[in-house]
């Protein structure tokens, strides 16, 4: 176990400084971040009772927070959304179709529909019509409106990696200022069993008139200040644990037996100095980085819009056909009885001798005359006669609309200027990362040397005041100031190397390596 203990001042600087540094530490603040449109089914995902048992490594926090994080559900669903936004603009290629019907009832004067007549009466009206459009060409808007819609819905995918990739950093930052808090109560903790060694050995020295007694006051004091430490650190514990479990997603209150498991990390000062070529790891991540990626996507997306809007500088032709038919109770139809009409016979005139015709005893029998009666004319009968069809070209030119299309062109080309200019941005941010987070590292290694050194040095400092102490020739507030400062420098030495792995880490990470310990 290693030997260190500090003052609560110290212990919150390092708790709370362990990411302060650089522009990664807002880059990887823990807040709810996404992941892969794949993911595992809810019930496939283990329960935060089940979750809570047996101690937990960084992959598996780091699997489980990918499972369950809420703010990955919300980036799935809005790639989810995009990508129906994708089906949605390809169908538009498809002819649109639709079909109407109406009832109605007429009272008083009004115009026959079947007709077109006015009459008085009262009369139910049907009318049942389908109409399609096909657009032949629209300035390309539909195809370009494809193409950006699909770039949008890879842009979104790769937000959610990217997500998933800030959620991993997250989980491995929190981890390690829980192993830090860990490491710091375990030792505050054998401090003060050491002072309770040293303050009984004082009341002997005490008692055989060694020391005064104000030594032992300074060595209860001393207790007393180291007490407080523990506790500090113990709080400091407890918000590390609770941190971590929110980013698991996991209730607290159902996880009273979350432990984490400790790795075995080696010591900084036993690697060799830790160099790294900035320029390959930066190309290296610019290349396979999500962020970039989306950023790239999105300056092509921009462009797509800008030829979306140069396409209302084109005509526009449509194809639209109809089909229609109507009925109306007030229309009727003679319908034939049959041949019920009696026969009529007409005479035969002949001439008279004197002159004029008179009837002759010949008769010309005339054909039997239909009966019929007019009838209201029948549904299905109506919808057949009136069936119509309609078909026609429809061309529009815009010529003259307010400079809406010529305004429209230009706020897309500012929008994707725009997008090449946070492109940009985001390849700067990559780099200001990878540079910070080297520096970071290679500012801890450093000072976990030093701290190394002066650690052996006030150890043997500290060893030496102790037998001086015991032999009364130390005060006791001379000799609690060496043991603080033995102290203030192992948690120098602890705090620094517990940047140094997390910052070697993050290089690693943007190198492509995986996110282990």
């Amino acid at each position: 176990m290693i030997a260190l203990r500090t003052t609560p001042l110290r212990l919150g600087l390092g708790l709370a400084g362990l990411l302060a540094a650089g522009p990664l530490a807002a880059q990887i603040a823990p807040a709810p971040q996404p992941a892969r449109p794949a993911s595992a089914p809810a019930a496939a995902l283990p329960s935060a009772a089940a979750a809570a048992t047996g101690p937990w490594t960084l992959q598996r926090a780091v699997d489980y927070a990918l499972a369950n994080n809420l703010g990955v559900r919300l980036n799935q669903l809005t790639a989810q959304g995009n990508a129906q936004v994708l089906r949605q603009s390809k169908a538009a290629l498809l002819p649109t179709i639709n079909l109407n019907a109406t009832q109605g009832w007429n009272y008083g004067t009004y115009v026959n529909p079947v007709t077109s007549q006015f009459q008085n009466a009262t009369t139910r009206s049907n009318n049942f019509a389908g109409q399609g459009q096909l657009v032949i060409f629209q300035g390309f808007v539909l195809r370009n409106t494809i193409r950006r819609n699909d770039l949008d819905y890879e842009a979104s995918v790769q937000d959610i990696e990217k997500s998933r990739n800030d959620l991993s950093l997250n989980i491995a930052s929190q981890f390690l200022q829980l192993v830090l808090a860990q490491e710091l109560v375990r030792a505050n903790t054998f401090y003060v069993q050491r002072d309770q060694e040293q303050i009984a050995r004082t009341k002997l020295l005490l008692k055989a008139g060694s020391i005064p007694e104000s030594t032992l006051l300074d060595s209860q004091s001393q207790l007393a200040t180291d007490e407080l430490s523990v506790i500090t650190s113990q709080n400091q514990d407890n918000l590390a644990r609770l941190a971590l479990l929110q980013l698991l997603n996991i209730d607290p209150a159902m996880a009273q037996n979350f432990e984490i498991e400790v790795p075995n990390l080696p010591d900084p000062d036993q690697e060799a100095p830790y160099q790294v070529d900035l320029n390959a790891v930066y190309q290296a991540a610019a290349s396979t980085k999500p962020e970039i990626q989306a950023a790239d996507l999105r300056v092509l997306s921009a462009r797509r819009s800008t030829d979306i809007a140069k396409g209302g500088y084109y005509p526009r032709l449509f194809l639209n056909g109809s089909l229609s038919t109507v009925f109306s109770s007030s229309q009727s139809t003679r319908i034939f009885t049959g041949d019920s009409t009696a026969a009529n016979y007409i005479p035969v005139l002949q001439s008279r001798p004197g002159g004029g015709y008179a009837p002759s005893s010949y008769v010309i029998p005339t054909g039997r005359q239909p009966n019929f009666e007019i009838l209201p004319s029948r549904f299905f009968d109506q919808l057949s006669n009136n069936y119509g069809k309609a078909v026609q070209f429809g061309l529009s030119i815009p010529v003259l609309n307010g400079l809406q299309v010529r305004t429209g062109v230009q706020r897309a080309i500012i929008n994707e200027q725009a997008a090449s200019v946070r492109a940009d941005q985001a390849r700067l941010t990559l780099r200001q990362s990878i540079e910070q987070a080297y520096a970071d590292a290679r500012a801890a290694q450093l000072q976990y040397a030093a701290a190394s050194r002066q650690v052996a040095a006030l150890t043997l400092t500290q060893r030496n005041s102790e037998i001086r102490f015991n032999n009364g020739l130390l005060s006791g507030t001379e000799f609690n100031v060496a043991k603080n400062n033995l102290n203030f420098a192992i948690s120098n030495q602890l705090q620094a190397k517990y940047t140094f792995i997390f910052r070697r880490k993050v290089v690693d990470f943007y190198e492509g390596k995986p996110l282990t310990l």
